[in-house]
């Protein structure tokens, strides 16, 4: 049965350091067994093997610019990719005002962000409607707040004026 290790926000920790000698049992097409410095007796002993049936996935925020670089070792024994905002959720878990906000703002980011900056754009978790939330102001107490902490940083600063317009305009709602 395959078994999987799931590393939320993986870029949070130094996994360097949080996984020591465990990162040679991440080394694809090879011997995952590891020589352990220290005993620990029982069925451990002094030898850690990874079986070929464990799978580890680890999500990363690229948005979150107060984190490093992931290390060179660690990134080589990772296979990446990018996870863009999903219009489908948008489009069957929104309401027309969180559909119609979520349109402008990429919108936004496609004619403006750099390729850089179009890492930043807000994620589709913004745009869902929930039922017992009012749509606006859940937009105004959760994405508005973020687009300021983008300018105040400077990471939208070639299209601060179109960001600026949009907040203004959902501050409005």
């Amino acid at each position: 049965e395959n078994v999987l290790l799931v590393i939320d926000e993986s870029n949070r920790a130094d996994l360097a350091k949080v996984l020591g000698e465990a990162i040679y049992g991440l080394e694809p097409y090879e011997d995952r067994t590891i020589q352990l410095p220290y005993d620990f007796g029982g069925e451990i002993g002094q030898e850690l093997v990874f079986p070929d049936n464990l799978h580890i996935l680890g999500t990363m925020n690229t948005a979150d610019r107060s984190i490093a670089i992931l290390d060179v070792a660690i990134r080589r024994r990772f296979a990446f990719l990018n996870m863009w905002p999903q219009v489908e959720v948008v489009e069957e878990k929104g309401n027309e005002m969180t559909k119609e906000a979520y349109q402008k703002l990429l919108s936004i980011f496609i004619n403006y962000a750099s390729e850089d900056s179009f890492d930043l754009m807000p994620g589709h978790s913004y745009f869902i409607a929930h039922e017992d939330v009012d749509a606006a102001s859940q937009m105004q107490t959760n994405l508005i707040p973020l687009l300021k902490e983008y300018l105040a940083q400077g990471y939208v600063a070639n299209f601060a004026d179109a960001i600026h317009a949009y907040i203004q305009e959902i501050e409005q709602l």
